[in-house]
């Protein structure tokens, strides 16, 4: 059987550096960071009191004001990038048979927000009681998103979520590359959303030491491959890649931005939050998605690295980029967009997929802020480019983007130039 390609028509994003994708690649390049002190709740008495929160968006520009009620956060936000995708793409729905057409999208933990505030409530009546709202279910469980996704457009293709931590949203594109070039769906509706700022999120990784406590300088927390990085920055927020099969993209003069070749997924099986010191689920990932894409190392021009600002895990994924490239390591571009957005949790695998396509598309490398002269970590090569405080530019003929999620998921997915 021979496999049909898959390219991208259309993007959606709502990040803490853009509510729209051209805004945030703008900031990107810009090297502005999305990070300040918490708005959303209280965080006074938390050791961590900041985090890259969605600023300024109109909700209600997207989403009926009674409707945007019923749905969690996360919700919200998946359906406003599914939304900005869908028209970018330029999809004639009248036209379209949407039995071939699908959304896949992935959330690492899904309506928290609603969680808190249900059992919250109940635990302040709990003498009268239970005391749930009938869409406390509908508005927390992991899939809604992709099902409210479908019912806004009435997709009747195939349709689920995908949960693997952080790196939901890049199992979801690989689902969704693999059901296009299987011949399954014409077009898969594709990416992710979180949205875990709330007392519980916060609170919870606080509690793992997994978050970064520099209260005192938000914008300069996230600090990927530094010495001084103390724990990644919580971001919330949802990206949406329009992913289609070639001919039909074609057939309606549909504009493409990159094709997608490969992914690969592997398991650390190691430990429930680091990742393996020697980066040996990093390593395994990045070579199956080389070998799924046909392509060499050396063929590959940028790196979006998973980078949280952690000692390990930015340490293990040095690593296994130097195993897997070799000398080709050397001549690739590497950067943690995180540095900006903040770690995005099951929405990251999209947004930075997207950083992806706009640098395929682009020739240009965003970069990865907040390193300084003199805080350099011994364990850590810095003759690799890691596109330290500016953005460069350079032909990106293809770029991989990693994502690793606590229990040891690995997922990595690659974009190259669209070529007949």
């Amino acid at each position: 059987m021979e496999l049909k390609r898959v390219v991208v028509t259309g993007l959606g994003a709502v990040t803490p550096v853009g509510n729209t994708p051209e805004e945030m690649w703008a900031n990107l390049l810009a090297g502005k960071s999305g990070a300040a002190p918490i708005k959303s709740f209280d965080a006074e008495k938390f050791k961590t009191q900041f985090a890259c929160e969605v600023k300024d968006l109109d909700i209600n520009a997207y989403l009926d004001r009674k409707e945007s009620r019923k749905i969690d956060r996360y919700t919200q936000l998946a359906l406003i990038s599914a939304i900005q995708g869908v028209k970018d793409s330029g999809l004639d729905l009248e036209k379209e048979d949407k039995n071939r057409i699908g959304v896949i999208y992935g959330v690492g933990i899904g309506g928290i927000k609603t969680f808190e505030d249900e059992v919250s409530y109940y635990g302040q009546h709990i003498e009268e009681g239970p005391k749930f709202s009938p869409f406390f279910i509908p508005k927390m469980i992991s899939d809604i998103a992709a099902g409210q996704i479908s019912i806004k457009f009435g997709f009747h293709g195939p349709n689920f979520a995908t949960t693997s931590a952080c790196a939901s949203s890049s199992n979801a594109l690989a689902a969704a590359f693999n059901q296009i070039r299987l011949g399954k769906a014409n077009v898969i509706v594709s990416g992710g959303a979180e949205a875990a700022i709330c007392a519980c999120g916060v609170g919870g990784f606080n509690a793992m030491k997994a978050l970064s406590t520099r209260n005192d300088d938000p914008e300069h927390a996230s600090r990927p491959f530094s010495a001084s990085r103390d724990g990644f920055v919580m971001g919330e927020g949802a990206g949406c890649l329009i992913l289609e099969e070639l001919e039909h993209a074609k057939a309606r003069g549909a504009k493409i931005y990159a094709e997608m070749v490969g992914e690969g997924e592997s398991a650390d099986a190691y430990h429930i939050t680091a990742s393996h010191p020697e980066g040996l689920g990093a390593k395994l990932v990045m070579e199956a998605a080389l070998q799924d894409a046909g392509l060499e190392p050396s063929d590959i021009d940028y790196i979006n690295v998973h980078g949280t600002s952690t000692h390990v895990g930015d340490l293990s994924e040095s690593k296994a980029i130097k195993d897997v490239f070799g000398e080709n390591a050397y001549k690739l571009n590497i950067s943690s967009t995180k540095s900006m957005t903040g770690h995005l949790l099951g929405a990251a695998g999209a947004v930075e997929a997207m950083v992806c396509v706009l640098s395929v598309k682009n020739d240009i490398v965003p970069p990865t802020i907040n390193h300084v002269e003199g805080d350099d970590d011994p364990e850590i090569d810095y003759n690799l480019n890691f596109t330290f405080n500016k953005a460069q530019k350079r032909t990106v003929r293809a770029a991989l983007s990693n994502t690793f999620g606590f229990g040891g998921h690995n997922a990595s997915v690659i974009f190259k130039k669209y070529a007949e």
